[in-house]
């Protein structure tokens, strides 16, 4: 017998689902389970047809972190360790790097590398009752790459909390903080992800991909700079088929229809 995939992969109506799928380790992230995720990111980002991506987890939990039984059994060994830590940062920079918007669908818990996860996608909607940590300063491993993702979701003091503390924070606070957009009751989660991923299906892919690069671009640029990055972004998305196919649906009063060019 083949064992299940680490991952599930659908794609419907331009919305590519994955699904981490180790629920009887609330799919906490081994070295397969990332290699995985990364395999999978690879093929929606070769994938025309995918123009959004939702991650969800199956069973009680999105993710609980990394696998510490995994870490253990390998013995702490710093080879495995480096490359573990590293891969999961190269996970996080694909997800923020993919030219397409990238909803967290959470429940159950998502803490450590789990937590970084949820702070690396660009939108996330949560089930009430959701819980959320980088409890790693717990057992002596502090969140410091967890730390990467959420420092640039959060204000530092939120994120410091979080991490010099290790406390669990539910849904309200997440929300309240900003490392969510969104919650949903449990029940009402899968519709409620499904209506934004649809929406997003929706837009231009070319201008959805142009936007969330230039969004992260210009973040790190002092303001003239950015002005003048995000002038020259606007240029040339005005040259693009589906920017003036918009402003002519506009203007007639009609549907675009995006070619993404």
């Amino acid at each position: 017998m083949t064992e299940d995939p680490y991952v599930l992969q659908e794609i419907a109506d331009g919305i590519a689902t994955l699904t981490l799928n180790r629920p009887q380790a609330r799919n906490a992230l081994s070295l397969p389970m990332l290699e995985a995720i990364a395999a999978a990111l690879d093929a929606v980002a070769a994938d025309a047809s995918a123009r959004v991506v939702v991650i969800k987890g199956a069973g009680p939990a999105f993710c609980a972190g990394h696998d510490l039984k995994e870490i253990r059994a390998e013995s702490f060994d710093r080879a495995y360790a480096a490359r573990l830590f590293g891969l999961c940062g190269e996970v996080m920079a694909q997800i923020v790097t993919l030219a397409k918007p990238v909803i967290a669908q959470v429940h159950g818990i998502a803490t450590a590398a789990g937590c970084q996860l949820v702070a690396s996608a660009d939108l996330a909607i949560a089930a009430a009752g959701a819980r959320f940590a980088t409890p790693g300063v717990n057992i002596g491993l502090f969140c410091s790459t967890p730390m990467v993702a959420l420092s640039r979701a959060v204000a530092p003091k939120h994120a410091l909390h979080m991490l010099l503390t290790g406390d669990t924070i539910d849904t309200e606070a997440a929300f309240r903080i900003g490392l969510i957009n969104d919650i949903a009751a449990p029940e009402a989660l899968d519709a409620k992800v499904a209506e934004l991923a649809a929406k997003l299906a929706s837009k231009s892919p070319l201008t959805l991909a142009m936007g969330k690069r230039a969004f992260q671009r210009q973040a790190d640029l002092p303001l003239a700079d950015a002005y003048a990055y995000t002038a020259k972004v606007m240029t040339d998305n005005l040259q693009a088929h589906d920017a003036q196919e918009g402003i002519a649906a506009f203007i007639d009063k009609r549907h675009p229809e995006w070619t993404g060019a």
